[in-house]
């Protein structure tokens, strides 16, 4: 959900990439209802793995709640964002996850800008 908000909030401006140190291989139905009821098709995402990613040092990488167990990826900036996993939430719990990344990936693209 993190990438499909940097896309639509960053548009052209911003070079996105989205995985996971245990990806599930599929993209979560929640996730996937829970961004079409805002107007995105996470439908044409994909689940991917660290090891997937271009080998280069990022701007910025955020990390989900893992704390010390976050794998290393080389980034000039990084946050463990503590968001939960939303996996196995109820709906609305879930859409609380979803507002929640949605409104760090705005603070975090606005910085940018400023720079």
């Amino acid at each position: 959900m993190a990438e499909a908000f940097a896309r639509i909030y960053g548009g052209e401006s911003v070079e996105v990439y989205s995985a996971g140190s245990h990806p599930y291989g599929v993209v979560n139905p929640k996730a996937i209802e829970s961004m079409r009821e805002i107007g995105y098709d996470l439908s044409t995402h994909e689940s991917k793995s660290l090891d997937d990613l271009p080998d280069v040092e990022w701007d910025f990488v955020a990390t989900m709640g893992c704390g010390d167990e976050c794998p290393f990826v080389r980034a000039k900036h990084r946050e463990d964002w503590q968001i939960p996993d939303p996996k196995n939430m109820e709906p609305d719990d879930f859409r609380k996850v979803r507002d929640e990344i949605s409104e760090r990936v705005k603070i975090l693209l606005a910085l940018q800008e400023r720079g």
